[in-house]
């Protein structure tokens, strides 16, 4: 009797180890666009503008590389500047070490540095703009939004130039 109880907590044992607590991984052989990437991750499609032509993830590790035409703005409840080139790390409910995004505020553009909702929702998200989490109604970024391109010789372009300890962001 005391073999047998022996004989099946290791069992158990061993099929608690290899059975996965959770499922957050995501096939993303099934996934044929970033914003059903964004939606399997929970968040919401609208994160990045309309004209996405191009996109790679890593599923080891979530990093990701999002490819845009033209840098472009475009207007939630502050305007948010995207790059050619997004890039960062997706997981569940979050995008960090985020690079290509800004977001303006007071005239000043600052560099979204990661971006997350909350789980369960409470209708907010939150961009992280190195000193503060700015906060948006999640209402906002439902669908993709137009992006108005700018021209390289565009003057707001300039503003977009900045220096994140080290970390050169255009």
């Amino acid at each position: 009797m005391g073999s047998f109880l022996i004989s099946l907590t290791f069992t158990i044992c061993i099929l608690i180890s290899t059975c996965p607590l959770t499922s957050s991984t995501t096939d993303t052989s099934t996934i044929s666009s970033i914003y059903d990437l964004l939606h399997s991750h929970g968040l919401p499609i609208g994160l990045l503008p309309k004209g996405v032509t191009n996109f790679t993830i890593d599923p080891s590790t979530g990093h990701f590389e999002v490819y845009l035409d033209n840098i472009c703005d475009t207007n939630f409840e502050s305007h948010v500047r995207f790059n050619l080139n997004v890039s960062g790390t997706l997981r569940f409910g979050e995008i960090a070490e985020l690079s290509g995004v800004a977001a303006e505020d007071l005239f000043l553009w600052f560099p979204v540095k990661g971006i997350r909702v909350d789980i369960p929702s409470s209708g907010l998200i939150y961009f992280d703009v190195g000193v503060v989490f700015k906060q948006f109604s999640l209402s906002s970024f439902e669908t993709p939004r137009d992006c108005i391109v700018l021209g390289l010789d565009s003057p707001q372009l300039d503003l977009f130039l900045f220096n994140d300890h080290g970390r050169i962001v255009e």
